[in-house]
This record gives structure tokens, sequence and C-alpha cells, in this order.
């Protein structure tokens, strides 16, 4: 039976209650009129505001039943809706120890927040999808609007896949090592943010009862509403009393095997589209698996391993033939360290020692190069450690076992081989240890708990094994459950008890339901070498199985793991357009602001240079032979500083052939790289200054973008990533397109991109269209686009030409009369007139066009085809943070190109996010004292309405309104209006008070018959100007179209043509002239842009509809143009 109703009222704002028998959470709409407490910050369009009450009890009058649940998993902001989370359905995976269960989601429901329009549900949708395109329906009205797009459909299907879990008797978030006891209420504060999937929609809710007294925070945390949840595996087997042979341990109650595994979120996505590590040290695909066995009286013992991606900084991109994809390693060896450091430092600050098991092959030349890229960064952390410490060889922090999975098992006894990994791992087995806990409930912690169960450490873990293959997931699984075995035979032996069949096979079960669930949240299908996992033996069956699986992960890799990638993206809310929910809280509205006042007291900044620079090498691949001293360091030669980064930019390294277009070669590129350093480093080398690091490239064909970073800065960089966007053959090819990198330099995001565009003389729009290709279509991961980032740079091979004549161009060359030239550049005046590159910058061009050099000269083409020299090649920005220094060509004559450079001073800033929540928690503190008490009761705007009410105006005016109080309607008053003529016979002065408000002489109540005469005089006045217009020339005559829109007046009948004058009274009626024709200019308007007669009708006067004659205000009327 649920223990949550999930209750909906639609007036007087529209709110979602989840109420327990003890308690009620409130979600509703902002109210409107709440911005008179000093804050507009709300009333962002783009803000997704929500207030939230928390009452021990409360009138439920009014309300509704959506549904039942078993708790909230948080607030999510989908399609400018907001929707909260509930989990309706669950089933029981695990009880751990007694008292202890752990729930498996099988379904949750979203409900709306701002709007009823999904509560027909799904089913409604399906069945109703069509209802709206009857046409023989009789009853058109009582159709409803169908919402046939729901928005949470990815999520629903994701939360419901069986792979989430919750608990809600302890924290699941924690290993059994580091839970804490004593508690029978989960620790909010405690949960593991590393394994929190729900922490982005939980959050909200989280600072709301940050925000609740401390009787209030407790009552909320006994009710269950707040949710938690892991994603990953649990799994609980009962082994019966006679099955666990442990001589002192005497009982006849079963023991509990069980076991846990948690996925981090910290880095999570599908196979192909989440690999390596990132800046933070955080790796793909890490999960923590948990061995429990639980035996009466309240002995628990507890083994934990890892896995995770191979911790590099590597990517794989899917493809159709297994085992083919095509793996690239995409920063240098020094960019690295780093970010493997972090990871380890990880490792061993939660779990001590690390010994890593690596499975990779040795025969595949992808998986040989991480392997080596991955026992050299270990090497170096191993030697470094080794400088620092004293202890012996078999005491190291970090230790290393390569065991080729694939090589050991092609032999006679199969996979059965993996079993001799078992004397590999045993010291460190033995080294490591296990946790092992005791409770014991007839012991007391307390004077006041009485009773309660008291749990002892005995033992703990002090290492951990850190297993990988390249999936982290078939391999890695089988290993796993020999380590896992081992450490339980290990306890049940030092325990003086046996590892019996009866264990061995519950255990491998465990394990093999374990690898099969990992490998559908990564891969999308079950595990392959469950068979011999589950039973100690690879079977016909199961390798038929392993065929079948395979299959299906090439079709989930290559066509579903994009769209699973996102809806996971969207979970925990990384996606660049997201807009999270806020719980309304005018304090937090105060400390922003006052943040943002205070900014410098956490907010630095520092300036950086950055040189970038773009050569179009005409198909020059050997990059060796290429001195490129006079184009990479003239600038710090005339006594520039050593920049902080370095962005190159090559454009055709490899002659353009089919071949080359259909499968890049990146060893030209890599060659580049290589001499770019070589030259960059020699001369840091020569004056002493620090040395350069590739960060990262990236290649589209013969487009190239290397990224080099000074060593003393890799600190500062993060969250590097690299994406191309093909623009040739409709974006089939990679002949032209362009390469972007992005990276975060402290809190300033930058974008560096290349572009090769269409070539020709005439074909400017062509590369206005690229332009807009690719500064609209490239993606980085999340969704991040070019534009969303501080500082922005173009540079590369534009195409665009000089629009003047070969000879003319090269008399004003010879001159140096370069401003002439850009005035008739096409990209300049492109960007002019707004069609491409818009609010992008260009520095002064003081060099002569970089296009077409005849080789090894200084001569503009002479061939036959005589091209118009150009500046083919260019640098453009954006951004406040940057400053062009220096925009120049170098003398380099290798190519038909002479290559361009750029220096800019770049003003990055940075947050100390320490100082900063320090100060915001001090500031909240001070604003909250001065609020009082209604903050603490959770119901501000109750309050606030109350104080409203109270106001008191010194003119005797009511209070404000609000949603809740409407003053006119206090004491039963009705809703139509009750005000009575001051005095009787009298009527509202209509017509000689234009401004009520405004003071006058002007009574507010006349006599009728003063309207009538003033009406009289009007209309008099009226009928003298018509009569005076017929003297005045007559226009020309309109279309005949136009001219048959309205009835003349000889063909209206004398009662019609009297109401159309306005005749009141019994005076006798005139036929008055005609409406001029309109001028011929509206023939021809009408010609080119013709438009219906109601807009034709509404163009003209308003008065000319009744009197169908000369209105006065026609001698300065003139028709309307058409909207354009």
């Amino acid at each position: 039976m649920s223990t949550l109703r999930v209750l909906c009222r639609d007036q007087p704002r529209r709110s979602i209650a989840l109420a327990t028998d003890d308690c009620v959470l409130e979600i509703t709409q902002p109210n409107v009129d709440s911005s008179r407490n000093g804050s507009t910050k709300h009333q962002d369009p783009n803000r997704r505001l929500l207030e939230a009450f928390f009452r021990s009890s409360v009138d439920l009058h009014g309300y509704r039943l959506l549904g039942e649940g078993w708790g909230t998993l948080g607030l999510i902001s989908l399609n400018r809706d907001v929707f909260i989370c509930v989990v309706t359905s669950s089933s029981r995976a695990a009880t751990v120890r007694p008292g202890e269960t752990v729930l498996k989601i099988e379904n949750v429901e979203f409900y709306c927040l701002n709007r009823a329009d999904y509560e027909y549900g799904e089913e409604y949708q399906a069945s109703s999808r069509f209802a709206t395109e009857d046409i023989g329906s009789d009853d058109l009205h009582d159709i409803k609007d169908v919402i046939t797009d729901h928005p949470f459909i990815a999520l629903k299907k994701l939360f419901s896949d069986g792979s989430f879990y919750y608990s809600r008797d302890f924290n699941l978030t924690e290993r059994v090592q580091d839970r804490s006891t004593g508690s029978s209420v989960i620790g909010i504060e405690g949960l593991n943010q590393d394994m929190l999937w729900n922490s982005y929609m939980i959050d909200p809710l989280l600072l709301f009862r940050s925000r609740l007294s401390t009787h209030e925070r407790e009552k909320l945390d006994n009710s269950r509403i707040l949710t938690s949840v892991i994603r990953g595996f649990a799994g609980t087997l009962a082994i019966p009393a006679a099955g666990l042979r442990i001589s002192h341990l005497a009982s006849n109650l079963p023991s509990s095997l069980t076991v846990i595994s948690r996925l981090s979120s910290r880095r999570a996505g599908t196979r192909f589209n989440s690999r390596g590590i990132d800046d933070d040290g955080n790796v793909a695909n890490f999960v923590e698996t948990e061995t429990i066995l639980w035996s009466p009286p309240g002995f628990t013992f507890s083994y934990a391993q890892v896995r995770g991606s191979v911790p590099i900084f590597w990517e794989q991109t899917p493809g159709l033939i297994p085992g083919q994809q095509k793996i690239e390693i995409s920063r240098s060896f020094e960019a690295t360290q780093h970010a493997f450091d972090r990871h380890f430092d990880f490792l061993e600050l939660n779990y001590g020692a690390v010994h890593i098991v690596n499975l990779l092959s040795d025969a595949k030349s992808s998986e040989l190069s991480l392997s080596s890229e991955f026992r050299k960064h270990v090497a170096k952390r191993s030697a470094a450690h080794q400088d620092e410490s004293t202890m012996s060889f078999d005491h190291y922090l970090l230790r290393m076992t390569d065991f080729d999975f694939h090589a050991e098992a092609r032999g006679p006894l199969g996979y059965e081989v993996s079993s001799q990994i078992y004397e590999i791992l045993k010291s460190a087995l033995d080294g490591f240890g296990y946790a092992l806990r005791e409770t014991n409930t007839n012991e007391k912690s307390s004077p006041s708990r009485r009773n309660q169960e008291v749990s002892r450490v005995i033992l703990q873990q002090e290492g951990v094994f850190r297993t990988n293959c390249l999936d982290c997931l078939d391999r890695t699984n089988l290993v796993q459950t020999i380590i896992s075995s081992m450490a339980l035979e290990m306890y049940l032996h030092q325990r003086g008890g046996v590892m019996v069949p009866e264990i061995r096979m519950r255990h491998s079960t465990l394990w093999a339901d374990n690898g099969d669930a990992l490998s559908k949240v990564y891969a999308g299908t079950g595990a392959l070498k469950s068979s011999f996992t589950r039973h100690g033996k690879m079977s016909l069956a199961g390798a038929f199985a392993d065929a079948r699986k395979s299959a299906t992960r090439l079709y989930v890799n290559n066509f579903a793991d994009k769209a699973r990638q996102n809806t996971i993206d969207i979970l925990l809310g990384r996606l660049s357009n997201q807009v999270p929910v806020e719980l309304y809280d005018p304090i937090n509205d105060i400390v922003t602001a006052e943040l943002e006042r205070r900014a410098d007291e956490y907010t630095s900044s520092k300036n950086i240079r950055i040189w970038v620079g773009t050569f179009n090498v005409n198909g020059k691949g050997d990059g060796t032979t290429t001195d490129l001293s006079p184009w990479l360091l003239w600038m710090r030669e005339k006594g520039g500083d050593n920049p902080a980064l370095v962005v190159v930019a090559f454009q055709e390294i490899v002659e353009l052939s089919p071949q080359q277009i259909m499968s890049t070669d990146p060893r030209p590129r890599m060659t580049w790289e290589n001499s770019v350093k070589n030259c960059l480093n020699d001369y840091a080398d020569r004056m002493g200054n620090n040395r350069y690091v590739l960060l990262r490239s990236g290649q589209l064909v013969g487009a190239a973008l290397l990224v080099y970073v000074r060593e003393d800065a890799l600190s500062d960089i993060k969250n590097v990533e690299g994406s191309v966007k093909k623009t040739g053959l409709s974006g089939m090819a990679g002949n032209k397109g362009g390469c972007a990198i992005r990276l975060e330099y402290s809190n300033t995001k930058i974008c560096l991109v290349t572009a090769h565009l269409a070539a020709g003389f005439a074909n400017y729009d062509e590369r206005n269209r690229d332009y807009a290709t690719i500064s609209g279509g490239l993606r980085f991961r999340y969704n991040r686009s070019i534009e969303d980032h501080d500082a922005i740079i173009w540079l590369g091979d534009f195409n665009y030409r000089i629009g003047l004549e070969n000879q003319e161009v090269r008399q004003l060359i010879k001159k140096n009369e370069f401003s002439r030239l850009y005035d008739h550049d096409q990209l300049n005046l492109q960007m002019l007139a707004g069609r491409t590159f818009p609010f992008y910058s260009e520095g002064l061009i003081r060099f002569p066009p970089t296009y077409k050099y005849d080789l090894g000269t200084d001569n503009y083409d002479t061939s036959d085809k005589a091209r118009i020299p150009a500046w083919c090649d260019r640098v453009l920005w954006k951004g406040g943070c940057l400053k062009q220094i220096d925009y120049a060509a170098a003398d380099l004559k290798t190519s038909d190109h002479r290559p361009v450079s750029s220096l800019f001073d770049c003003t990055i800033s940075i947050v100390n996010e320490v100082q900063k929540d320090k100060l915001n928690r001090v500031l909240y503190d001070q604003h909250r004292v001065e609020f009082g008490a209604m903050m603490t009761s959770g119901d501000l705007l109750e309050n606030d309405d109350e104080a409203s009410r109270s106001f008191a105006n010194s003119q005797g005016l009511p209070p404000p309104s609000s949603d809740r109080h409407k003053w006119w309607l206090d004491n039963g008053s009705g809703a139509r209006s009750g005000i009575a003529p001051s005095m009787q016979g009298k009527v509202p002065n209509i017509v000689g008070k234009p401004n009520p408000f405004a003071e006058s002489d002007e009574h507010d109540w006349v006599n009728p018959q003063m309207l009538l005469d003033i009406a009289d005089l009007r209309e008099h006045s009226m009928t003298e100007a018509a009569d005076s217009a017929v003297t005045k020339p007559q226009r020309p005559r309109k279309t005949a179209a136009l001219s048959q829109e309205k009835p003349s007046n000889s063909t209206m009948t004398k009662e019609a043509q009297h109401d159309a004058a306005g005749v009141t009274g019994g005076g006798t009626w005139e036929p008055k002239p005609r409406l001029p024709p309109r001028p011929s200019t509206w023939e021809t308007r009408e010609h080119i842009s013709p438009q219906p007669p109601a807009r034709s009708a509404t163009a003209m006067h308003a008065s000319t509809n009744l009197l169908d004659g000369m209105d006065p205000a026609m001698d300065k009327w003139k028709p309307l143009l058409p909207h354009r």
C-alpha cells in the first residue's frame, strides 16, 4: 500500500500536494504580485519559479486525487513546463540486513505543476490521437485539445527500465563500511553525490528543506517524501542455515548474500558517447560493486571493488563492423597527467591503496595503444610516490597487473584460465582485507536509546581492486566475480567456515545478474560471457546468446545510443539550454543580488596572452622540413610575452582525393603537430621559459586545429572538447567545413574554430551559408554551441575575394593602399550587410593579400588563370574579454598562401567558489534573522498577504489585492459593480471628462439632455464639413475590384441610408457625396501585394463605413503599405 497521495488544486492557483498521514508538502505557482517583496528576478521568462510549503496539517478541501506513490524524485523543467516526478510502483530487490530493504523502481509518473493538459495520460493520448481529425463528428464543441507529445516519455522510460533503486531504510549511496550507525533516519546531508542520480531534480527540494526549522526538517525526513536513487544493480539470495558452515555461529536462521552496484553519475552515458576521463578525474562507466554477507546473530561482511574506463582522454566512434571501431587518444601525455592524478587521488582517499587489473589485449593495436599510455601514466605516478615515500615495494599505494584475458583464453582451458588470476592477486587481496561489522541489539547506545541496534566495526577494508577492459563490461565482470569469490572464501576460512557449493552457486548467479544489468545500462544488452559466470562453463547455447547480444549491441550503439545519451543528460541537468527549477525564496533573491554587487570579494581576474595562426599549406603533408619559426615566433621575438595558449590552424594538409575525403588520414596532422611543438619548445628552452604541451587537436580531412598550452597553465584548464561539421557535398563530405575545440580557462569559456569555406570568386553566398551551417550546426557535448562561450575566435581559409579587376588590385597592392582594397573585400561587405559573421570583429589589415602566390616567390599568380589576389586567410573574434594586440602575415614562401597570425590579450575570470559559498551563507543568515519567523514557518507569502491586509493608506484606500484576497469582494459583496448615481435623474458624463482621474471643472454626473445637445452640435459640424468637400477636386478612381466592394447609395434603401448617416430624431435625410476613389498608387501596390477585401476595408478610415461619403479626415488619409 502506497504511503503518499498526490493531490491537485486548480484555484486560485494550480497546486500539487504530496500528502502523508502526518504532513503535506505543497508546491504551487508563485503569486503574481509577490514582486512587492522587492525582487523582480522571478519575472524572467526563462526562470522556472515555484513556491513550496511544508505543513504538519492542512485543510485539503478543494483538492482532488491525481495518484498515489512512494516518494518524489524531484522537479524538472521540460519544454517550459514544470513537472514533479513521483515513484508510483516499486518492488523489493534486496534485503541487506534485517530492516534494510532495497526497492527497485518499476514505474514513475510526471505531474505538471503549471497546467492540467497532461492529466489524461499516455493512455488517453493513444486512444484520442486522431479524435480531432474526425470530419464526421457532429459535436465538435466536446472535442478537447490533446497533447500528443509528452516531453517526459523518454525520462519515464529511463526510470522504468529496472536499473534505478532506492531505500526507505538506509543511505543506499554509501557502502556498509562508510555508513553511520545509530540513526533510523536517512541522513540527507550524508548522500554520496557521486552515486546519486536524481541530484539535479531533488536539489531544489533539498535547498527548501535546509531553510526549514529543525523540527520541520526532521518531520520531512521521517515522512520519506524525498527519495534518493542510485543506478546499477541490487539483488539478494538467501543462504540456508545448513549452507553457512561457521563453527562458532550456531543459528537456525538463514543468512543473506547481497550484491549492490552503484554507477557513478559524474561521467554517465552510453558506450560510445562516454569514454575515458574528464578534467576532474571522473571516468566513464565507473561502478562500485559491493558483496555483502549477513549472518545471524548480526555479523556483516562487506567487500568492495571498482571498475571504470581507462583513465586517459580517449574517444571511440561507433561503426557497423564489430571490433573495428576506431580509438583516438585525444590529449597528449603531459596534458592528461593532471586528470589521471586526480582520479587516483580520489580512489586513494576513499578506498586506500589501489591495485589495477588491466585486461586489455596486446594483440589489438587500438587496445595496445591504450594500455601503453595507461602504463606510462601509472609509472610516472608511482615514481613520484616512490620519491616521496619510504614504504617498501609491497606497500605502494598504486600497483598494476596486466592480464591479457583474450590471449590467455585462447588456450585449451578457455575462459577457465581466468582462475589463474587467483595466484596473481592473492597477496594484494590478503593485504587489503575486508570490512566486518557486528550488530548487537542487547546493548544500549545511550540512556535514552534502549534496545536499539548498535553496530561495532571489527575490520575495515584498506585497499581496492580497480579492474578495466575496453568497455568494463564482459571481461571485467568475469574477473570481478573471481575476486569477490576469493574475498568471500577468505572471510569464511578465517571464521572457521568453508565455501560450500550452495554459496558459490548463489554468488555466481548474483554476479551474472549484476553483469547483465550493468551491461544493459551502458551497452544496451546483457553481458557477454554471462553463461560462464553463471554456470562456471561455456555452453553452445551461451555462445549463440553472445552472438545475438553482439548483433543487438551493434544496432543499439549505432542507432539508439544518441537518444539514450540525450535523455541521461536531461536527467542530470547537463544540457546547455536546460533551466533549473527554483523554489521561491525572497531571501535568496536578495542574497543573489548582493552577491552580484560584491562579486569583487570572491572574483578575481588575470590577463593571459593567446596567439592564433592559420596557414593553408597547399597539400604539403610533410611538416618536418618546414621552418615555422618566422610565423610562430616573430611576435615574441619583437619582445612579446610567452602566450599561455597557442592555437594553430592548417588547411589542405593532405591532397584532396576521393579516398581522403571518405577516410581521414591522421598521419599528416601528427607530423605538423610535432613540427609546431618542436619549434615552440626549442625557443622556450633557449629563453628559459615554460615548455608547451599539445592540449588537443582535431582534423576534418585537410583542415586541422592544434591547441598548445604552457605547462604551468595546465591546471587552470578543464572541459576540453572537440567537434567537426562538414559542409562539402551538402554536408556529406569533409573537403570543406569547420573544426572546433572548446575549453574552460578557469571560469572563462573559450571556443576556437577553424574553417575552410567554399572556393570561387562569385561564391560568397555559398561561403555565407557555410558559416551559418557551421555556426548553427556544430555541437559539443551537452548540446553546447559555438555561441555559448565568452570568447570565440575563428581562423582559417575563408576564401572571400576582392571585388576589383585583377590589374587594379595588383596596382593598389604595389601602392600599399590596403584600405581601398578592404573597401571592396567580400568578407567586409558581407559583414557590413549583416549576412555573415554577425557581431564579429576583425583587426585593421596592414599586410598585402595572402593569396595567391607563385611557390617560393613574392609574385602573385602568373599562371594562365591569373587569380585575383585576395585576403583568403583571416582571423575574426568576438567577446568582451578579448583585446587584439596585433594582426599580421608572415613571409613564409612554402605555399601559395601566406600564413596569418594574431595576438590577443584575454581577461580570465577566476571565481573562488569556497569564498563565494561562505559569503552566501553569511548573507543568508543575516537576512534570515531580519525576516524572522516568516521563513522558519516555510510560508512567507501567506504571512506576506496577511501583512498586506493590514496596510493602512493615508488617504483611506483599501489594501492592495492579491491572488488570495480581493478587497472588493469583502463581506460577501458581488463581483458586479454596485455603483449608483449620486443624484436621481443623472447619467455619467461620457463626453466632457476624458480622464476621470484628472482634476477638472467638468461634472461627473450630468442631465441626459446635455448629452443630446452635444450630439446634435457635433452632427451639425460634420454636415457642414461634408458639404464643403463637394468643391474639392475628384481623385483618381479605384480599380474595378475595389470599387465593387461597397454598394453605392443608389442601390441602398432610404431606411438603410438613413441608418448609415447616423441620423437621430426626425430630421430630413439628404444624400451626401461619396468618398472619392483612392489614388492610382493603390492600384500598383495592390497589384504587387494583393490583400484580401477584409484588409482593404480595415485600412479605410472608420467613419467611411458609416457615411459612405466624404470624411473630413480623408484629406490627410493615405493608403497603408502592406506589412513586409
